[in-house]
C-alpha cells in the first residue's frame, strides 16, 4: 500500500514538473505601434516544420480566442493588420524559415535580405514559434517562442488545457508595453 501511494506521488510530482516546465518569452519591434493593429490572418510559412491538420487547428483555435481577449479580430478577407504564422521544432534543432512578405503573399523563404525578419535563429526542439508580421510595413514586429506547448501523447481534453496553459503564457504581455 506504501509503495503504491509513493509511486503515485512519484508520478504526480514528474506530471506537475512537466507543466512547470512550460515557459515562453517573446521580443518584439520597439518601433512597431501595437495599438494600430486591429485585424490579423493566418500565414502558412512554407518550409516550416507544421503540426498535423488536427493539432494546427486547435493550436489556431486556441490562439484565435487568445488574441480575440486582446482586441485583435481576425480578418475574413487577405487585407489585415498582422500575418501571423507559427513553426514548431520536433527531433533535432532547427532553423526557423520566414514568411516572405515582399512581393507576394503565401510563400515563405529561408532567411536573406529579401525576407522579412531576415535573421537566422534557431529553435529546440518541442519549442513552439508564433510570429507577427506588419503587413504594412512588411516586417516581423512580434515572435513568442513557448517551450512545452503541445502534449502531442495527451488525450485531447489535456492537450487543450495544455496548450491553453501555454498559449496563455505566451501572449501574457502582448500586446507589449513600451518602457518610459
Amino acid at each position: 500500500m506504501k509503495k503504491d501511494l509513493f509511486l503515485v506521488y512519484v508520478l504526480f510530482a514528474l506530471g506537475a514538473g512537466q507543466l512547470a516546465a512550460q515557459s515562453a518569452n517573446h521580443t518584439f519591434d520597439k518601433d512597431a505601434v501595437f495599438s494600430n493593429y486591429k485585424t490579423y490572418k493566418w500565414v502558412n510559412i512554407e518550409n516550416a516544420q507544421q503540426l498535423d491538420d488536427l493539432t494546427a487547428d486547435q493550436l489556431m483555435g486556441t490562439v484565435d480566442v487568445a488574441l480575440a481577449k486582446k482586441g485583435l479580430t481576425k480578418s475574413p478577407s487577405d487585407r489585415a493588420d498582422l500575418l501571423i504564422g507559427y513553426q514548431i521544432a520536433r527531433g533535432n534543432d532547427k532553423q526557423l524559415s520566414h514568411f516572405n512578405i515582399g512581393g507576394s503573399y503565401g510563400t515563405a523563404a529561408g532567411a536573406n535580405s529579401g525576407t522579412a525578419g531576415a535573421t537566422t535563429t534557431t529553435v529546440h526542439s518541442g519549442q513552439l514559434v508564433l510570429d507577427m508580421y506588419d503587413s504594412q510595413r512588411k516586417q516581423l514586429v512580434w515572435r513568442g517562442v513557448a517551450s512545452n506547448a503541445i502534449d502531442a501523447k495527451a488525450k485531447p481534453d489535456k492537450k487543450q488545457r495544455h496548450m491553453d496553459q501555454a498559449i496563455e503564457k505566451l501572449l501574457k504581455d502582448y500586446p507589449p508595453q513600451k518602457k518610459s
